[in-house]
């Protein structure tokens, strides 16, 4: 044996350097959504993009069940009671969206839960909030934000001590 020849007791070689995080935890994140039936884990960790964000906000895959044939998957959706006539609206529109994630129709039917289901994280449904839209600053305050950072010189210094005064007298003006 020669010394490039390799004998089949050696361990395989590692590669050196750095690694993304998502390919250390690729192989656990796939492992955990097929144990719920999530063929495609992309499904979870994508679905704000598979959905669109106002879907998103109000309703997550909890689970993927498959027929006895294999075809015919049931997605099951979870949302709050008052959310769920929403989602049934729309129901079709959500599994176009998933099968065009999978590929093919994967999945025929959608199942929406308003509970969780029995070991769903803490057994609430938590949603994000729907963002609160920016009120426009108070013109007096602006001005007088810009009258206090003026005297520096330095630009990025100067905007952050702005952001700074105009946070600080927005916060008096509502208390």
């Amino acid at each position: 044996m020669t010394g490039r020849q390799q004998y089949s007791g050696t361990k395989p070689r590692r590669s050196k350097g750095f690694r993304m995080a998502s390919a250390l935890l690729q192989t656990r994140i796939r492992e955990a959504g097929e144990s719920r039936g999530f063929a495609v884990s992309r499904l979870l960790t994508h679905w704000d993009e598979i959905v669109g964000e106002d879907t998103a906000r109000i309703a997550r895959p909890v689970n993927v069940t498959y027929g006895r044939g294999g075809f015919g998957a049931t997605l099951v959706l979870l949302t709050t009671g008052a959310q769920a006539p929403m989602l049934e609206m729309q129901k079709e529109k959500i599994r176009e969206r998933v099968n065009a994630c999978y590929g093919y129709a994967a999945i025929s039917r959608i199942r929406i839960t308003q509970t969780a289901p029995t070991g769903f994280a803490e057994g609430q449904a938590q949603f994000a909030p729907k963002p609160k839209p920016e009120a426009k600053p108070d013109p007096a305050v602006e001005r007088e934000a810009h009258d206090v950072a003026a005297p520096v010189a330095d630009d990025g210094l100067r905007h952050a001590l702005e952001a700074l005064a105009r946070n600080v007298l927005s916060a008096k003006n509502t208390k």
